[in-house]
């Protein structure tokens, strides 16, 4: 049974007359014990019969009809994660300095977030029954944080005991299950020779081990009392691009597929040149951090040729420093088209300490202290990996109203990726117009 936290206006199950905190017992012939259960009954079908309960006693039923790929509309109480028993010498939870919103400590290791969101998980707590349910439920993808198969090793990054990582990828794989990998490279504990291991021994669950990432580690300024670490150097970053190269064209002509791709990061740390965004496939590893530039560049050229003239004044894009000069070539070519000041604004991280160069980390407070010399202008655009998934919230829990009152102008969430920031310039211009008519 799971209960139903919220039901979306309109909706099939609205008009059904189902109410929030209605208990839903199954949906057809299928018991829902939790939200995965909920998710799986609703797939391919064009009708479900939902069994409720309201209150204490009264149970009743509705049918749904669904139109394709048609939310029912129902949104169940989110469960609680299975929290994470590891240690591990590079998390980032760990670097987190005091006073902030709580849910940004939660250590999450949770297969069922694996499947619904794609979160990484080590699988060092997975029961047998867990594995059991993920072999039953074909609860495919998952995506799987190895970092090494060394088991020594990945004991020691992952600071205590946990099972052998080879024998589970075989059962899973086995079974049929997919599963999407990551490495996060800590110099002097899996680079190297035992990135090479790693990179092999995963390469042999291949198509069902379907991807591998390998991302840089990222350190904050809150490390004092945690296990030394060094940052991935240029020069390691260099090594690193020319392993996986290698090994690229080795699977490339072994199977079709390059099978491991490495993060952005590391080209721009060891200031390479971008593989093609035919070379990433089929962006498996998106989300996190592999192919996003190149992928920004081929959107860009799009928006250049979709862009019109706009009657808007200074606009500001707002972006950490290791996106700062990409985004800058965008915004020189996208002002000429659209005839708008663009204005990129690189926020140094003083939350995190400066080595935390990414958009995704920065705080309402280090946007706000940026600006302290810099003439705003009359909008600001906000790139959305700012702001919590569910609401306008920042690291530091300003919020866009915060922002709109420091600034005195309008300050917009827009998508992260050039459509977003050209969509974000047309607000505004529909926004002056209608001030200008009224």
């Amino acid at each position: 049974m799971i209960i139903i936290d919220q039901v979306i206006a309109q909706t099939p199950a609205d008009i059904a007359g189902v109410l929030s905190g209605d208990q839903l017992l199954a949906v057809d012939t299928r018991s829902v014990d939790d939200i995965v259960d909920y998710f799986l009954a609703l797939e391919g079908k064009a009708s479900v019969t939902l069994q409720l309960r309201r209150g204490e006693d009264e149970l009743f039923e509705v049918l749904l009809d669904l139109a394709e790929d048609e939310d029912p509309g129902l949104v169940p109480v989110h469960p609680e994660p299975v929290c994470c028993g590891n240690n591990c010498i590079f998390c980032f939870v760990h670097q987190l300095p005091k006073g902030l919103r709580r849910t940004l400590y939660v250590k999450d290791e949770d297969y069922r977030f694996s499947w619904l969101y794609g979160s990484y998980i080590t699988l060092s707590n997975t029961s047998e029954e867990d594995l059991r349910r993920i072999v039953r439920d074909r609860l495919s993808p998952l995506y799987i944080s190895v970092h090494a198969t060394d088991e020594e090793i990945r004991c020691r990054l992952l600071g205590k005991q946990v099972p052998p990582i080879l024998p589970m990828l075989e059962q899973l794989t086995s079974a049929g299950i997919e599963l999407h990998t990551q490495i996060v490279l800590c110099p002097g504990f899996n680079d190297g020779a035992i990135l090479q291991r790693t990179i092999n021994d995963l390469a042999t669950f291949w198509p069902k081990v379907a991807s591998l990432a390998v991302v840089p580690v990222g350190m904050t300024r809150y490390r004092d009392h945690l296990p030394h670490l060094d940052a991935v150097s240029e020069e390691l970053a260099s090594t690193t691009l020319d392993l996986i190269d290698k090994v690229q064209q080795q699977r490339l002509e072994k199977t079709g597929s390059r099978f491991v791709f490495a993060a952005d990061e590391f080209y721009l740390r060891a200031a390479r040149k971008f593989p093609t965004i035919e070379s990433y496939e089929d962006l498996w590893q998106l989300e996190n951090g592999v192919g996003m530039l190149p992928q920004f560049r081929c959107e860009a050229e799009e928006v250049l040729l979709d862009a019109i003239p706009l009657d808007i004044g200074k606009v500001s894009l707002v972006t950490g420093y290791s996106f700062a000069a990409e985004l800058n070539s965008f915004a020189t070519r996208l002002a000429v088209r659209t005839g708008v000041e663009l204005q990129v604004v690189a926020v140094e991280n003083r939350f995190f300490g400066g080595s935390v160069t990414v958009t995704g980390l920065l705080t309402g407070a280090d946007i706000i202290s940026a600006f302290k010399a810099v003439d705003s202008g009359t909008a600001l655009l906000l790139p959305e990996v700012l702001f919590n998934d569910g609401d306008n919230l920042l690291l530091d829990d300003l919020c866009i109203e915060d922002l709109e009152q420091h600034f005195k102008i309008p300050v917009l969430r827009i998508s992260s990726d050039p459509w977003g920031i050209l969509d974000g310039l047309e607000r505004l211009n529909c926004n002056e117009i209608e001030i200008l008519q009224s």
